[in-house]
């Protein structure tokens, strides 16, 4: 009976112990933000992630799960995953799950720094790849699975196989010059060849004279051979020279049409950035009711300019149900401007290609 007594008392300190360190459900309401790890697709949040879906993640994405606190102490805290692709995981650190732990057990429990912390001192923000776990600046985490703690070390690198060694080929022995000769080295001066032609001036000047002129012609003639040829390669400068500037004023037409495209689109970032500002503008510092009086105060009057309190509010809807915190407008502005400045940077380098272009054109046409 006894026996019976201490094993229920052990097993129900057990599940209590394993439920401080679980997460029941992730039930957060709060719109997922992307930063520089994971990057949202479309419309600059990321999505729910279901938790079983978890460790069978494709190649390329990325989960974080977001760690939700009420700052007044009045809402449970809660625990929501997000879906997107990786963005720059260099500053990461891959911590391997060890063989035997469920890699979705992992998902749905909190991760600490080290043994002993207290429950609810867990990380913030964790991300997962399918594989291995990431905490920003950690090289290690421990974990209470079941009740029993396990460690999340640094995946070991994977080991590159070493390449085979080439065997030096022998170098080819060098050639040894005859010396019984009958064949004779052209670069040897001290090696003649018998057979060599020579003019018999003092036997025969005639034949001397004659055979010099026939050199003489033949030289001559491949002069203007060379002449011609040139001539011929040469002399379609003036076709070339124009259809060089035809491609080059199609290029600059070309160009030019796609940077009025990309002034468009820079244009449109930008009045969507503006929309976005102003009403960040009027959740923080408050606005008057059109057709009225009515002053109705931002964040930062309802916190007395409290920059602590103007933090934690941030994270909360402010406007009546329109979906819209502090920090998902800054998320959607930050969006919006790297977005401006891209098409405007892929502008300015459309234009500045037309310039080129254009001027290279008029070159080869007035010359």
């Amino acid at each position: 009976m006894k026996r019976s007594f201490l094993m229920a008392i052990c097993l129900s300190m057990t599940t209590a112990f394993a439920g401080a360190y679980d997460i029941d459900e992730f039930s957060a309401q709060d719109v997922g933000t992307p930063d520089d790890y994971i990057t949202a697709e479309f419309g600059g949040e990321l999505k729910v992630a279901p938790a079983d879906e978890v460790s069978s993640l494709q190649e390329g994405r990325l989960v974080v799960r977001q760690k939700f606190v009420d700052p007044f102490g009045e809402d449970e805290t809660t625990y929501q995953l997000y879906q997107g692709s990786k963005g720059d995981m260099d500053g990461l650190t891959p911590l391997a799950v060890p063989e035997g732990t469920d890699y979705s057990a992992v998902v749905k429990t909190k991760i600490y720094q080290r043994r002993g912390m207290s429950a609810e001192d867990d990380f913030e923000k964790v991300y997962f790849d399918g594989k291995n776990v990431y905490i920003p600046g950690k090289t290690s985490a421990i974990v209470f699975i079941g009740g029993s703690p396990v460690e999340l070390k640094a995946a070991a690198p994977v080991a590159e196989e070493p390449e085979e060694e080439e065997e030096p080929v022998a170098a080819a022995a060098p050639e040894v010059p005859s010396s019984n000769g009958e064949e004779c080295d052209e670069y040897d001066p001290d090696c003649e060849d018998e057979e060599e032609e020579e003019y018999d001036v003092a036997g025969d000047m005639d034949e001397t004279n004659r055979e010099a002129d026939r050199r003489r012609y033949a030289a001559s003639d491949a002069a203007d051979d060379a002449s011609e040829n040139a001539t011929d390669r040469f002399g379609i400068a003036d076709e070339v020279r124009f259809w060089s500037a035809v491609a080059l004023s199609v290029v600059s037409a070309t160009s030019a049409v796609l940077g009025v495209l990309e002034h468009m689109e820079a244009n449109k970032a930008g009045d969507a950035y503006d929309e976005l500002y102003d009403t960040y503008d009027k959740i923080l510092n408050g606005y008057q009711k059109e057709g009225s009086d009515e002053w109705v105060p931002g964040v930062a009057e309802r916190c007395n300019y409290d920059a602590s309190c103007v933090a934690a509010m941030s994270y909360y809807d402010l406007t009546q149900g329109s979906g819209y915190s502090l920090k998902s407008l800054e998320s959607r502005m930050s969006t919006n401007k790297k977005t401006r400045d891209s098409h405007a940077t892929a502008r300015n380098i459309w234009f500045g290609v037309t310039g080129v272009t254009l001027t290279a054109a008029i070159v080869l046409f007035v010359w």
